[in-house]
């Protein structure tokens, strides 16, 4: 009996398992096609325009030699130190928007009155380019890292403050009534209720600030750092190195896309665990 009982649970677990399976391997199966697709378009362009003879110089614009110094720049260490100064700066600018930002979007997300009186200057705070900051920052600061820290965070602290105050504004208001009728304060519903159920905001809105920030930091890092994908950038372009260009251009892109997958997996994972606590 309680061999039948495993075997019959067993199958169940099987069943349950493999549509899941089926779905991951057919979105990879589908994201990969659209990787190589994209690969061809760029390959097919390059060699279209960069073949011909009158822009025989930049032809380290094309797929090989950019591939192949793409190849050399993964196995020099002076790429890495260059990759984890920019990737400090990420963590240093989106942590300051963060600590700002978040306790932000809660209070004007929680109170009508603030989230009204707030929401014209942040909307036109956002709508100014980070890199206009520029000038300023360079007056405020005397070292170009914390210009940089202060440009990133210029870029990603609106986006920071509206989502997570989006978050708190979808609060079912029963949940909120619940509680006051129970004698609960503001304090203990920001702490029990609101906190809580915005969770899944502000890792969305930390996940939208990640990608801004990785956008603003290569010409942040024009200012005159001494490392960083953006120096690497100035260098080759200085160099006339078009192939070590577009190779650092690519790399810049690859680490892009994994920085957000990695959040993204973590994202999900976060959102699931408080999704079933709330």
């Amino acid at each position: 009996m309680k061999s039948t009982e495993n075997n019959v649970c067993e199958r169940t677990v099987q069943v349950g398992l493999s549509p899941f399976f089926i779905r991951m391997w057919s979105g990879w199966k589908d994201e990969l096609a659209g990787l190589v697709l994209f690969a061809c378009v760029w390959a097919a362009a390059t060699q279209f325009i960069f073949s011909r003879p009158e822009l025989s110089h930049f032809r380290g614009f094309l797929p090989g030699p950019t591939i192949a110094a793409l190849v050399e720049g993964f196995q020099n260490p002076r790429f890495w130190l260059s990759v984890f100064a920019s990737l400090r700066r990420i963590v240093v600018g989106i942590g300051i928007s963060a600590a700002i930002g978040l306790p932000l979007g809660v209070i004007i997300g929680f109170f009508t009155r603030l989230r009204k009186l707030t929401y014209s200057p942040i909307q036109f705070v956002r709508m100014i380019s980070p890199l206009s900051w520029m000038p300023i920052a360079l007056l405020l600061f005397t070292s170009f890292e914390s210009a940089v820290h202060f440009l990133i965070v210029m870029a990603t602290i609106c986006p920071i403050i509206l989502n997570t105050a989006i978050g708190v504004m979808d609060i079912n208001p029963q949940w909120i009534k619940m509680a006051l009728n129970q004698g609960a304060n503001n304090v203990q519903l920001i702490q029990t209720i609101v906190i809580p159920y915005s969770i899944p905001h502000m890792m969305t809105s930390i996940r939208l600030a990640l990608g801004i920030a990785w956008i603003v930091l290569v010409p942040a890092e024009f200012l005159g750092v001494s490392s960083g994908l953006g120096y690497l950038i100035n260098d080759a372009r200085d160099a006339m190195e078009y192939d070590r260009l577009m190779a650092i251009i690519i790399a810049i892109g690859i680490l892009g896309f994994i920085l957000d997958r990695v959040f993204q997996k973590l994202q999900h994972r976060f959102t699931w665990s408080w999704a079933d606590d709330v």
